[in-house]
């Protein structure tokens, strides 16, 4: 059971880091300050009080960058990978240990590497049709619901693990049936 909880908060705080690579991190170093989380062995660096100040500066100016026009579009560039890297990492921080380093590593990787991969896509998507419709004008909006979800999905990831997984998949359920919808309309015009 501890193994599925920590895969669930894993995914939460993976989907996160598609959002922002560095809040996931910084409420996760957040949580061991205050005691509320303890990492796996060999992620104690996360419980440093050095480690949470590095990090609230860093998502200050990730947030801040991604509100200069045209930077943002450059930022995803850099972002995707560090995205994917950034859910491997907090996924198997939170991860029980009774897996083995090879098989918990990998199931990182494929799990919350692939969670936070899946998400950037759709925000890398999502910011070149708004910069494409707006002239960029429409992305400061979007970079403030990516900032609020990855906050949002980060502190409820501890909370309710499973009910953030349950929304996640309800929500890539229905971004599915709603980029098919579009496809088919947009292939057959008389299709609503």
């Amino acid at each position: 059971m501890e193994t599925i909880l920590g895969l669930c908060i894993g995914i939460g705080l993976s989907a996160a880091c598609g959002f922002r690579i560095f809040v996931p991190l910084l409420v996760m170093s957040a949580a061991c300050n205050l005691g509320w989380f303890v990492p796996i062995q060999g992620f104690g660096w996360l419980a440093l009080p050095s480690v949470c100040l590095t990090l609230a500066v860093a998502t200050l100016c990730e947030i801040t960058a991604y509100y200069i026009p045209w930077v943002d579009n450059v930022l995803d560039t850099i972002a995707t990978p560090a995205a994917v890297l950034a859910g491997t990492v907090s996924t198997m921080a939170v991860s029980n240990g009774e897996m083995s380093q090879f098989v918990g590593w990998a199931t990182a990787l494929i799990v919350g590497g692939g969670t936070a991969g899946a998400v950037q896509f759709g925000t890398v998507a999502l910011r070149g049709l708004s910069t494409a419709t707006t002239g960029g004008t429409g992305n400061p909006v979007i970079s403030t619901g990516e900032w609020i979800s990855a906050i949002m999905l980060s502190v409820l990831s501890f909370i309710a693990p499973v009910l953030v997984v349950m929304a996640l998949i309800i929500a890539m359920i229905w971004f599915v049936r709603w980029f098919k919808r579009n496809k088919k309309a947009k292939a057959d015009p008389s299709v609503v």
